[in-house]
Order: structure tokens, then C-alpha cells, then sequence
């Protein structure tokens, strides 16, 4: 079983959409938080079932969608290292993927 990293700024992004969120349901983003950690927890058992990411299909990263957000990662060996949350209609940057991992 794969081993899960979260970075540091990937934390930061969801705990950025969950505030925003609880804004006008706490409930909601405890749920989705829970929603996204439930989804991450299931790439240890299957690292690649995350899809390429069409945007930038020649960078070794994937994603999983947890709506409304995208959550990026890219295996390392038997590690999977989760770079990037972002709410899904926010305009997908390679630069942003490259400089987190």
C-alpha cells in the first residue's frame, strides 16, 4: 500500500475552500473535508485510478475530482505526494504544479 503526503500549501488550499465553505454551512465543510480525505485515503490502495490531467497530459501528475474541487498528486516510487486542491473552475496552471511538486 502506497504511502499519502500531503503537502504543506495543498493543506492550506483545502483548508482555504472548507473556510469558505463554512461561511454559510460549518456542516458542509466538515462533510467536505471528510469527503476529500475519504477520496485521498482510497489512492494508497490504488495509486493510479486518479486521471491524467487533460490540460497537461506530459507531467507525471494526476487528479482526482471531489466536486467542486480537483485535487492533484503524482506518484514517487511507492509514495503518493498530494500537491494541489483547487476549486474546479479555477483556471488549471502548469507552472502551479511544477513549482509545488
Amino acid at each position: 500500500m502506497a504511502r499519502l503526503i500531503w503537502t504543506e500549501p495543498t493543506l492550506a488550499d483545502l483548508e482555504a475552500i472548507a473556510d469558505y465553505i463554512a461561511l454559510d454551512k460549518p456542516d458542509a465543510a466538515k462533510r467536505y473535508v471528510q469527503q476529500v480525505f475519504a477520496a485521498v485515503e482510497r489512492l494508497a490502495r490504488f495509486p493510479k485510478s486518479g486521471a491524467r490531467i487533460p490540460e497537461i497530459p506530459h507531467l507525471p501528475h494526476r487528479q482526482m475530482v471531489v466536486p467542486p474541487c480537483r485535487i492533484f498528486y503524482r506518484l514517487e516510487g511507492k509514495d503518493i505526494l498530494i500537491v494541489s486542491v483547487m476549486r474546479g473552475e479555477q483556471q488549471l496552471r502548469e507552472i502551479a504544479l511544477r513549482e509545488r511538486g
